[in-house]
């Protein structure tokens, strides 16, 4: 077995892993750094202008590609660097992160920078791990990758020994291995029981105004196809989570939009007035079923999901499939009896009637000439515009609602991924995105105040050429905060309440230019 240090044990892991970008705040892991450089790995050292942007850069990394995105930090950045594995953790996204840590021989003697916060990731990973031993690189590497892409996606946190992760430095006899099944994601398609895939087809088949909600479980399988498919066999109108927007066209006559939170209210109506509801892919939560009002607890239910702690957590269910999307959908495609899609005829029809309302109802503002531009107007051109291969991201807050509800996606090849709560992710978000797909147009729609968050990393994307297209709603404010706001002050806004949530006017494109962008 070869000798080798910790510094090109790292680069070669990762390396043999496929990774091609590593987002990071200086100095961390500083010779390994070098040595992706030195050996000719072909990696991206990405120097972003804070921890929190290289996190939402790997995580948009990570959600655009299907492979997992490597971020780094020395320790005095670590909590900021979970604070952003947060917004991963939500989404269900791959991230894998290395931070430095404390020498054993250092601690509790007041060493610069010291202050644990080791506990910080626990509740944002899936797995969190010391490596204070460099014979501990292989197998705690490999595990990381793992936990990452298997199941429900998500996070995992490797402490370093050393505050800038000086255990690279140690030698040992080191073999590198790199299991490529987990460099990417899902590395394995569980199966479903036949006789619960039955089970599901036989309510399914009984139901008169069944409605599908599909979500990001469907997405992260790559099971768009068989999800359409399923649909179409049994005539079955679809609404998705705002994840999972991406899985069906919008101009498909079965799709009828966005349910939850930020929404189409088209959706929402719809799927309040099924008489089964089929979760996809989809933990039901608070977001997607607008804090469970939509649709009420105690609807006929079925469900799909790859996790059996997620089946039946927030609706009781007449039918469980335990499995990958992907798999599951084709195997109920096979089991689906086709005959009953003759008894939705009236349903589909009135699903269809609500969305072509919804479209007429709002056409004055897609149409509208009046200035300021209005933010459907900007949706609406989009829509038109965005080439068949496009990827969209959106920010939180009313950029979500912007996009949920008026965005159509109507290439089957288009994608879309967004914010799971933090606003400010989508601007780096959109940068590590576009270090995943070089050669797709990738466009964000984000507010003013989500990018003021992280306005510095428009140096990042002139530095590293990143050409994604930004399109920024400037309205000088955090404008979803009007109600609160007005709440506040007793129903009404007085003179200084616009100062909790009002900007400066700046002109953001001399700002970008003046970066050189």
């Amino acid at each position: 077995m070869p000798k080798m240090s910790g510094a090109e044990y790292v680069s070669r892991a990762l390396k043999a892993y496929g990774v091609t970008h590593i987002f990071f705040v200086p100095t961390v892991l500083s010779r390994a750094l070098a040595v992706m450089d030195l050996e000719g790995t072909g990696i991206s050292r990405i120097i972003t202008h804070g921890e929190k942007a290289a996190v939402y850069m790997a995580d948009g990394f990570a959600r655009a590609s299907g492979r997992p995105g490597i971020t780094m930090a020395q320790i005095v950045g670590g909590l900021n660097l979970a604070a952003g594995l947060r917004d991963a953790h939500l989404a269900g996204s791959p991230v894998i992160a290395f931070t430095g840590g404390y020498d054993p021989l250092y601690r509790y003697r007041h060493d610069y920078q010291e202050a644990e916060d080791f506990d910080a990731f626990e509740a944002v990973t899936k797995f969190n791990a010391y490596i204070d031993d460099v014979r501990r690189f292989p197998d705690l590497i490999r595990q990381a990758f793992r936990m990452a892409t298997t199941g429900t996606p998500g996070p995992v946190h490797l402490r370093l020994r050393g505050k800038l992760g000086q255990l690279e430095e140690d030698v040992a006899e080191l073999e590198v291995l790199a299991e490529e099944q987990f460099s990417h994601y899902p590395p394995f398609r569980p199966e479903p029981q036949l006789e619960h895939v039955r089970q599901v087809a036989r309510v399914l088949g009984a139901a008169k105004k069944p409605i599908i909600v599909a979500g990001s479980g469907v997405r992260s399988s790559g099971a768009k196809r068989e999800l359409v498919e399923l649909a179409e066999k049994l005539q079955i109108p679809v609404a998705t989570s705002l994840t999972g927007k991406e899985l069906i066209p919008g101009n498909h006559p079965l799709s009828v939009g966005v349910v939850g939170t930020y929404s189409r209210r088209s959706a929402n109506a719809l799927v309040s007035q099924a008489d089964l509801v089929f979760f996809a892919g989809t933990r039901a939560g608070g977001m997607t079923t607008h804090l469970w009002r939509v649709p009420k607890i105690g609807v006929p239910a079925v469900q799909l999901d790859i996790n059996p702690e997620d089946l039946g957590r927030n609706y009781p269910l007449q039918g469980s499939i335990l499995g990958d999307a992907k798999v599951s959908l084709r195997k109920l495609i096979e089991a689906a009896d086709a005959s009953t899609a003759a008894s939705r005829k009236e349903w589909v029809a009135h699903c269809q009637k609500a969305v072509t309302d919804w479209r007429a109802e709002f056409a004055p503002l897609y149409n509208s000439d009046s200035s300021p531009i209005h933010p459907i107007r900007i949706i609406k051109e989009l829509t038109d515009n965005l080439p068949p291969d496009a990827f969209v991201l959106s920010d939180t807050g009313h950029s979500g609602m912007w996009t949920g509800g008026y965005l159509d996606l109507n290439h089957p090849g288009q994608g879309y991924i967004r914010c799971a709560g933090h606003l400010g992710w989508g601007f780096p978000a959109a940068l590590g995105a576009k270090c995943a797909l070089p050669d797709r147009p990738v466009v964000l729609f984000s507010g003013d105040a989500g990018f003021w968050y992280h306005i510095g990393e428009i140096e990042t994307a002139v530095r590293w050429n990143i050409n994604a297209v930004i399109v920024v709603n400037n309205n000088c404010a955090q404008n979803q905060e009007t109600n609160i706001y007005s709440r506040a002050y007793g129903g009404k806004q007085q003179a200084n309440s616009r100062q909790l949530w009002t900007f400066k006017q700046t002109n953001l494109s001399k700002v970008a230019e003046s970066m050189g962008e």
